[in-house]
């Protein structure tokens, strides 16, 4: 019966990671199960994000499984009601909606950052093919590839101070430093792109040293959002 379970403190269920020989524990709810005969837990982690000896209530939201495979381990007691350490700069309010939608805790800044990430890459690419076919149409699709990447960065640099302060606590560090300062140097470079070939729509049309120079800014993009993708990637997958 579970009155008869062990009852576990955060604190204590972090002893429980997999590390020393010791087995792996994890919590979903107020339930904690014993992972260790998981091959998916082996390590003491899963999928190289989730960490054993800790609570998964709410990245089981984002998870490709519901919480029936907990189920499938045993149950070896029950988590004390407490707050997370981590959470305690996020109000009760806020962290009660994160339980009911937990999409909305993790999800906002990795979903927007992939399409300034993919504008960006196509960008160069498409004015490439056109300086190698000549086929206006693709040096037009490499501009308006452009725009849509000059809407959608800044609402992926939003995201991301939202992200920060909620699962990092608005801790510094250099990887935010580096994401922040690349952030920046991205929407700028965007930015004078597209004022650049607005002002000058045949840029690209006759052979110039100009056309090298906006050519060699374009291909710049790819450079900075893969740096920024790199260490977002260092943030989100530590281990």
């Amino acid at each position: 019966m579970q009155d008869e379970l062990k009852e576990f403190s955060r604190e204590e269920l972090a002893t429980f990671n997999g590390e020393n020989g010791q087995p792996v524990y994890i919590a979903h709810d107020d339930k904690v199960y014993d992972v260790s005969e998981s091959k998916l837990w082996k390590t003491g982690s899963h999928m190289q994000r989730h960490q054993g000896g800790t609570s998964l209530t709410e990245d089981i939201g984002g998870a490709p499984h519901g919480i029936e495979v907990f189920e499938k381990f045993p149950q070896v007691g029950i988590l004390k009601p407490e707050k997370d350490p981590m959470d305690e700069h996020i109000p009760d309010l806020l962290l009660a909606v994160f339980r009911k939608i937990p999409m909305l805790r993790r999800h906002p800044h990795p979903m927007t950052v992939h399409f300034p990430i993919a504008f960006m890459m196509l960008f160069p690419v498409l004015n490439i093919l056109y300086l190698v076919t000549g086929n206006k149409s693709l040096e037009t699709s490499a501009f308006h590839v452009l725009v849509a990447g000059l809407v959608v960065a800044p609402v992926a640099m939003l995201t991301g101070p939202y992200n920060w302060w909620l699962n990092y606590a608005g801790k510094w560090s250099k990887i935010i430093a580096i994401k922040i300062f690349g952030s920046l140097i991205l929407v700028t470079l965007i930015l004078v792109i597209f004022l650049w070939r607005l002002l000058s729509p045949e840029i690209l049309l006759q052979p110039s040293g100009a056309r090298i120079v906006y050519l060699l800014l374009s291909l710049t993009l790819p450079v900075v959002v893969s740096v920024l993708g790199w260490f977002g990637a260092k943030m989100t997958f530590p281990h």
